[in-house]
């Protein structure tokens, strides 16, 4: 297994997950200082135009850091492309990840031969969310450089294999960038993702908690204080199954033990005020917040990762 040179400078092998709402150019850029992939969703930029800015920020920021520290250069970032119809901004914000260069794409909902080849055209790579070999492959067969297989206990859209049971499946056709998604929150699961054949551990439940991320005190809190109990699986609020944390559900008036079911083929993901409200009222959280105890710094919670990552492979 091999990472593209983007992708093997990281200070650990972590990718922060893009979070809808939640990810904004001070975590990125925290995140990327501090050595690991930040990311963020295009639709967050809003109104479309703030994109472009988002953008220039973030490239001319690191390009600062890079200079005044090159003993130890910024990870790469990326940007989230949901690629499904109901995205009416696909083409205006994959022209500016062009411009801009954006190292990594990554996609999800969707695969699209057109949106890999406009990210090959200057050297950026792709890397495709999957819950199953099926889209995988499909994928792939697409363009696609990568994979980020999210598995059970993974936070927001989320599938339900075990992460053995899917990186196995798909190590058995490919050997490119795997990141691997589900219930990561400390260097330990980190680890555990290397060893089970993944590159990078894909983690967003433990950035929410972050000083730098653009959460409520309430819901950070709610995730310091959470547990793998207290998180619900649904596709009630997007048509599209979930991970959700059960006190925002119950401050919204629903029983999370009797939610009704989505009609899958009403789903839309083209980041509207419906779409931001469910997010921002509904909050998405993955399985792993057991480990997560304190609202640090981002460039905190990457050394602590880091430190628990070594001393996991030190005692084996």
């Amino acid at each position: 297994m091999s990472l593209p040179a983007s992708l093997s400078r990281l200070r650990l092998p972590v990718v922060g997950a893009p979070l809808f709402i939640i990810s904004q150019p001070d975590l990125v850029l925290a995140q990327c200082k501090a050595g690991v992939v930040g990311a963020f969703p295009a639709l967050n930029a809003r109104p479309p135009a703030l994109l472009e800015e988002w953008l220039g920020r973030i490239t001319s920021e690191l390009q600062a850091w890079d200079a005044a520290h090159p003993e130890a250069p910024s990870a790469p970032f990326a940007v989230n492309q949901i690629v499904h119809k109901s995205n009416d901004r696909l083409e205006h914000d994959l022209a500016l990840c062009v411009k801009y260069k954006v190292p990594v794409v990554i996609t999800s909902l969707g695969a699209r031969e057109d949106v890999n080849r406009a990210v090959h055209s200057y050297g950026g790579i792709v890397l495709h969310d999957v819950i199953h070999v099926v889209h995988a492959r499909k994928a792939l067969d697409k363009g696609a450089d990568g994979l980020i297989a999210v598995c059970a206990g993974a936070g927001g859209h989320a599938g339900t294999l075990s992460p053995f049971a899917l990186v196995q499946e798909i190590r058995g056709f490919f050997q490119g960038p795997l990141a691997l998604a589900g219930a990561i929150a400390n260097g330990r699961a980190v680890l555990a993702a290397r060893a089970m054949g993944a590159d990078l551990a894909y983690i967003g439940s433990a950035f929410i908690a972050t000083q730098e991320a653009s959460a409520g005190e309430a819901y950070k809190k709610a995730i310091v204080d959470g547990a793998a109990a207290d998180i619900v699986y649904t596709n009630l609020f997007t048509g599209v199954h979930g991970n959700y944390l059960k006190p925002s559900i119950v401050a919204a008036g629903l029983d999370p033990d009797n939610l009704p079911v989505s009609d899958p083929s009403r789903m839309s993901f083209g980041g509207g005020e419906g779409a931001k409200k469910a997010w921002r009222d509904i909050w998405g959280c993955g399985q792993g917040i057991g480990a997560i105890h304190e609202v640090p710094p981002a460039g905190e919670l990457v050394a602590r990762l880091a430190r628990e990552y070594e001393e996991a492979r030190r005692s084996l």
